[in-house]
């Protein structure tokens, strides 16, 4: 259980801290282990940084205070041993005949967990539904298999001032990343070298590569809400939407912002300010105890009223935390109308307006990292919300 120095991002007693609670909420949910197939949990729980979890990888967490056990497979055996704080690990090989899925099952009778209520990560990139069929084929007559992918979800929801520093650092490095985007627009660029002045921004100041993008959209591409492949070139009027993750310690920090190269039309330059509005309105909405469906609600009053009812999305955000490929959203949640979720200090979101008007071919948007305080909301950019216009 000993790491290199600094290898974790967290304290002994702040993942003892974490893994108590997730056994509390385990009891409260009648379950006698958790099989944790979710890379965030491992990461979460028990510092365990790794890529293992596009195989077949699992942690069983016991709700008594006994050793977790790892299955995973070979190659991963340094990295988990030496990032994670996880007592045995143990091996599955590649092969014709490997079946993980029983070498899983073998480990909870092992472990006497023979007909218990045993709960499983389903939601997550970490479990393919191939994957799945087999856990459940496997476990059929030994355990009782149950939902329980909120269980460490739910706790991570919640940060830690340690935490909430790492994501500070993040949101550095994406202001960073964007300035870095305004210094290298020109027409005539490609906006893959926008993209590489983001990365080598971000890389430079001690990030990691983010888990997804970053999204870097010019000309009719910036009506896209999705990254797309292939390079263009900067024309000598552009808009080019940037919505990306500046990542430490695989914490994200979220922000979006358009760059304008060249004269902008009065069009754009009335969406801008409509956006703008929008998401200040919307950012004042994170207070403690208010339901974060309302954040939406403004979202969409404001662009219905405004005539963008048809093109305005059906949800203008997410929480975020510390995820990995393929995305930096750390969803649920998402932020949409009628969500019941009360806001607690220390959560999380990246809200956003982005309008992607395919009607007229124009597009802008906007969008912050906030942190739910005691207060008003902490907004962790240093960047203002006007157009990045480029020299």
């Amino acid at each position: 259980m000993s790491a290199a120095p600094g290898i974790r991002a967290f304290t002994d007693g702040e993942y003892d801290g974490r893994v108590a609670a997730a056994r509390r909420e385990m009891a409260v949910c009648g379950l006698d282990a958790l099989l944790l197939f979710a890379q965030e949990s491992l990461y979460y729980l028990f510092g365990y940084d790794g890529g293992g979890y596009v195989f077949f990888q699992c942690a069983v967490l016991h709700a008594e205070d006994r050793p977790t056990t790892l299955l995973c497979r070979r190659p991963d055996v340094a990295q988990a041993r030496d990032t994670a704080r996880i007592e045995e690990i143990r091996v599955w090989l590649n092969a014709e005949d490997a079946e993980p899925a029983a070498d899983l099952v073998a480990i909870l009778r092992d472990q006497g967990l023979t007909g218990r209520r045993i709960g499983i990560e389903t939601d997550s990139y970490g479990l393919t539904g191939f994957n799945y069929r087999a856990v459940a084929a496997a476990a059929d007559g030994v355990v009782d298999l149950v939902e329980a992918s909120d269980v460490v979800r739910a706790l991570r929801l919640v940060k830690s001032d340690p935490e909430l520093a790492l994501i500070r650092t993040a949101a550095g490095l994406a202001d960073a990343a964007v300035a870095a985007i305004a210094e290298t627009a020109r027409p005539g660029v490609l906006d893959s070298a926008l993209t590489a002045a983001a990365m080598t921004a971000m890389l430079e100041g001690g990030g990691d590569m983010p888990p997804a993008g970053p999204l870097v959209n010019s000309g009719s591409r910036a009506v896209y809400g999705r990254g797309v492949g292939g390079a263009r070139g900067l024309g000598e009027s552009d808009l080019v939407m940037v919505e990306l993750a500046g990542t430490f310690r695989r914490y994200n920090a979220c922000i979006e912002r358009c760059v304008t190269v060249g004269p902008l039309g009065d069009a754009q330059r009335g969406m801008h300010a409509l956006v703008r509005d929008t998401l200040e309105e919307m950012l004042d909405a994170f207070r403690p105890g208010e339901p974060l469906g309302r954040v939406d609600e403004i979202h969409r009053a404001r662009l219905d009223a405004a005539g963008y009812q048809d093109v305005r999305y059906a949800a203008c955000g997410y929480s975020l935390g510390a995820t990995y490929r393929p995305s930096w959203m750390d969803v649920p949640p998402m932020i949409y109308a009628g969500n019941p979720l009360e806001l607690r200090p220390g959560m999380v979101f990246f809200p956003h307006v982005m309008l992607g008007d395919t009607r007229n071919g124009l597009a802008m948007g906007l969008g912050e990292t906030v942190v739910v305080t005691d207060g008003a909301p902490a907004v962790l950019s240093g960047l203002d919300r006007e157009l990045v216009t480029t020299g």
